[in-house]
């Protein structure tokens, strides 16, 4: 069973990359926002930049546990996790990390679209900027697929890419 973890910095487009990829390979998909909030795995909240604070080692170990759970389930092919922490997940249990990108004022574009405070929108355009998850999975050794999704992607081809 592959387990793919699909990152990237908020905006980029990784829950619809995901959506599409897991239908497409017949694969289960695991939002981590909705998995950290239905597991409860947050810690508190910071008012300032508007999000839910929560500690990665827990939450990887949950969804270690989770991948062990799904891996029993015989109707899925492997498994799509969707999250800008999914990098952080250990190299042993990720058989592809795929980052998602895309150009600076496209970026700014989706993130105003999602009312994302300004703030929180240089932030996110910063980290993009310095390829923040791109480095951060280079660091962890996984075998990194880069996705630029500004102009869309083909599913079809990133699927071959991932032997699908």
């Amino acid at each position: 069973m592959k387990i793919i973890a699909v990152s990237g910095t908020p905006g980029t487009g990784k829950t619809f990359l995901s959506k599409k990829l897991a239908k497409r390979l017949g694969f289960y998909y695991l939002s981590v926002n909705n998995f950290i909030t239905k597991n409860k795995l947050y810690e508190g909240y910071d008012k300032k930049r508007k999000t839910k604070i929560v500690d990665v080692k827990k939450l990887n170990n949950k969804i270690i546990g989770e991948i062990k759970k799904i891996k029993n389930n015989k109707n899925f092919k492997g498994i799509i996790i969707d999250s800008h922490l999914s990098h952080f997940l250990p190299k042993k249990y990720i058989d592809f990390c795929i980052i998602t990108k895309c150009n600076i004022k496209e970026l700014a574009k989706r993130l105003k679209n999602k009312k994302f405070n300004k703030g929180k929108i240089q932030e996110n355009i910063q980290a993009e900027i310095f390829g923040i998850c791109y480095n951060e999975a280079m660091e962890r050794k996984h075998k990194v697929i880069v996705i630029d999704t500004t102009k869309g992607f083909n599913t079809g081809r990133i699927a071959r890419q991932l032997g699908g």
